[in-house]
């Protein structure tokens, strides 16, 4: 063993969920499995926003928390960040 440490893809998607709620105008995650993690680290985040916001601008605003999270939690930098938007409605 080198002493380092593997964070499974689940904790991985865990945390970056957590970093996408924070983001002022998604409503929440969508879907069964919302945020998928590959070996490659390339995430990809499902949201529902709130009617209104700026999509490109939440999109952007949850990419940067995702990566600045998973950076600051597991000292990772995934590959990529991709954010679907499944779903715009009112609160």
């Amino acid at each position: 063993m080198d002493g380092q440490a593997s964070i499974s893809t689940e904790i991985l998607a865990r945390y970056a969920g957590d970093a996408a709620r924070e983001i002022l105008g998604v409503r929440g995650l969508h879907g069964r499995h919302a945020v998928k993690v590959d070996d490659d680290l390339r995430v990809e985040v499902h949201v529902a926003v709130d009617w209104g916001v700026s999509i490109p601008g939440v999109g952007k605003n949850v990419q940067a928390r995702v990566r600045e999270y998973l950076l600051r939690m597991a000292d990772l930098e995934p590959a990529s960040v991709d954010v679907v938007v499944d779903e715009v409605g009112v609160r």
